[in-house]
């Protein structure tokens, strides 16, 4: 059995020590905000901190994370209030989202450790594929987000999560039910 934490709360695995970190979050404990990408560790989709660095979870067994702490995109913060979220959501990098919470995952433990990073540390830390494209708005979101950390800068806040699809539905038009459509005139013979 393999014991270590994730998003504050002790996990025991009974799995095969060998089995992919991903798939362990995904099946087991139904963390499905990190992504499954390549499974080679290329893309960066899988991206998890372990002892708060950015680690893509498809290529780390949980044998080797025995007592190690490991935080998803979903403990990241609950509320959405963290710099790099902030600053995301104000820049609207995302575009189809299958790739941005691993790259909100390394581009958060470049920002905790780094209140003013460079373009190179950035293009260093970031080795995640976006085929959207996002990487024209990454930078400054990246740079935005320690502003943000340090207080030299503040954002309107993204929406917390758990919104009611009645209210999504009050807020945005576009998720409100059809009206019923009118009954067909009756056919002629």
């Amino acid at each position: 059995m393999t014991s270590f934490t994730v998003n504050g709360q002790p996990v025991h695995y009974r799995m095969d020590p060998a089995t992919p970190l991903l798939w362990a979050l995904r099946d087991a404990s139904n963390l499905t905000g990190t992504k499954f990408g390549c499974g080679t560790g290329h893309c960066g989709a899988c991206m998890v901190h372990v002892d708060g660095n950015a680690v893509r979870s498809c290529r780390v067994p949980i044998s080797a994370l025995e007592g190690a702490f490991v935080t998803t995109i979903e403990g990241l913060s609950r509320d959405r209030s963290h710099p790099v979220q902030q600053a995301f959501a104000a820049d609207m990098v995302p575009q189809c989202g299958y790739c941005i919470p691993g790259v909100i995952m390394a581009a958060a433990a470049l920002v905790d450790r780094n209140d003013s990073p460079t373009d190179a540390q950035i293009d260093a830390a970031i080795p995640n594929i976006c085929r959207c494209g996002i990487y024209p708005r990454l930078r400054e979101s990246i740079r935005r987000a320690a502003r943000i950390k340090t207080g030299r800068e503040q954002v309107a806040g993204a929406p917390p999560p758990g919104i009611g699809p009645e209210d999504a539905a009050r807020a945005v038009p576009a998720l409100r039910p059809p009206p019923p459509a009118p009954p067909a005139p009756p056919r002629r013979r």
